[in-house]
């Protein structure tokens, strides 16, 4: 028989939807680490998704004889289009058997919802933006994915470039450990940085006083980063939504606002891997998934250094350098004894060389395709 594409519709649809990916990795793909079914839920529902506000999605179903073997979404972000005066449709939360016909299908099926809303290209995979998690692994797939990062099986590659999407851009995620960590360069570059009037300095979040907080790191997140490659502006209701999001799992510790003679310039955010709890969830807080969590939470080793940018006119004050140090200072405190750096555009020289400084060392790569329509 033949593959049949169908647009998920209805409440039964959508939960095979999400469960669809148990049947990629359980028994074959050890390092995937299954999602809370709780928030996938969220993120394909539009009165829960502030995506939503600026975007457009449709989600569709691969199935053979009966049985669902593929899923895709098509998506169309205005807000991408009208920042980058643009005409690019992307797609995401790919999951495929091994199998090109139904790949093909699939990515047929999310060009043609592309198209006909007048967009001239397709890319991905993203999630639903670069806010997102995005990118396709397409090395090291022992190492398990880090908080918020994706992970897809080797064969998936395949499927996207024998369709005739070509790479675009890669992300690139660093490692760096404790024994690798050179303790005394960064404290000479701190006490060089400073030296005489101490007009750089680095705080922690203050999380009494979160909402004021969230409003400072929207500002310096948009303008930090508004001239990197496929960067979309977070709309007020995307903040606060990702902001409910992690005040639960935020360490103020690596939660960092960097000042300069006292105005806030640059802000770097690290995060526990949680992961490495949640992979033993099977995809459910409740009724056990949450005592599993806690017990767990307390075993986290490692970090994830999600996002640290800075203020143009600020990036050569030694900051970035001082973000890093700082981060990696405390997480070692914390008993944290390694570190990812994710991810970062593959010409992002400055940050690249600073990375190579500090001894880590690129092990995971995310790729994103293109295709013109």
């Amino acid at each position: 028989m033949g593959v049949e594409i169908k647009p998920v519709m209805s409440r039964a649809e959508r939960r095979t939807f999400v469960r669809f990916p148990w049947k990629i990795y359980v028994g074959q793909y050890p390092a995937w680490v299954p999602p809370l079914l709780s928030e996938e839920r969220k993120r394909i529902d539009p009165k829960r998704n502030p995506f939503f506000g600026h975007g457009a999605v449709q989600l569709f179903l691969a199935y053979r004889d009966g049985r669902a073997v593929g899923r895709i979404a098509a998506i169309e972000n205005t807000l991408h289009n009208e920042f980058h005066a643009d005409k690019v449709g992307f797609f995401g939360m790919f999951e495929c058997e091994k199998d090109p016909e139904i790949a093909n299908a699939l990515l047929d099926r999310a060009a043609e919802w592309i198209a006909a809303r007048g967009l001239d290209r397709l890319r991905g995979p993203t999630n639903f933006s670069t806010n997102e998690d995005c990118g396709l692994l397409v090395d090291n797939f022992d190492d398990p994915p880090m908080v918020m990062m994706p992970y897809n099986p080797p064969y998936y590659e395949g499927l996207l470039t024998g369709w005739g999407l070509e790479k675009v851009k890669d992300l690139l995620a660093h490692k760096g450990t404790v024994e690798k960590f050179d303790r005394e360069r960064f404290e000479q570059l701190e006490r060089r940085v400073k030296r005489g009037e101490p007009r750089v300095s680095v705080r922690c979040l203050k999380m009494d006083k979160f909402d004021q907080e969230v409003d400072l790191v929207r500002e310096l997140y948009n303008a930090a980063w508004e001239k990197n490659w496929g960067f979309v502006p977070m709309t007020d209701a995307e903040v606060d939504h990702m902001a409910k999001q992690l005040k639960p799992v935020v360490d103020p510790d690596l939660a960092l606002i960097g000042e300069l003679d006292g105005e806030a310039v640059g802000f770097a955010l690290a995060l526990p891997d949680l992961n490495q709890a949640i992979r033993h969830l099977n995809g459910r807080l409740f009724p056990l998934g949450f005592v599993k969590l806690l017990w767990y939470l307390r075993r986290i080793n490692g970090i994830r250094i999600i996002t640290l940018g800075l203020k143009a006119e600020y990036r050569k004050s030694g900051l970035a350098s001082l973000f890093y140090y700082e981060i990696f200072k405390r997480a070692i405190r914390k008993g944290h004894m390694w570190g990812e750096s994710s991810w970062i555009l593959e010409d992002n020289q400055p940050i690249l060389s600073g990375l190579e400084k500090m001894r880590f060392w690129l092990y995971k790569t995310y790729r994103l395709y293109e295709k013109a329509l």
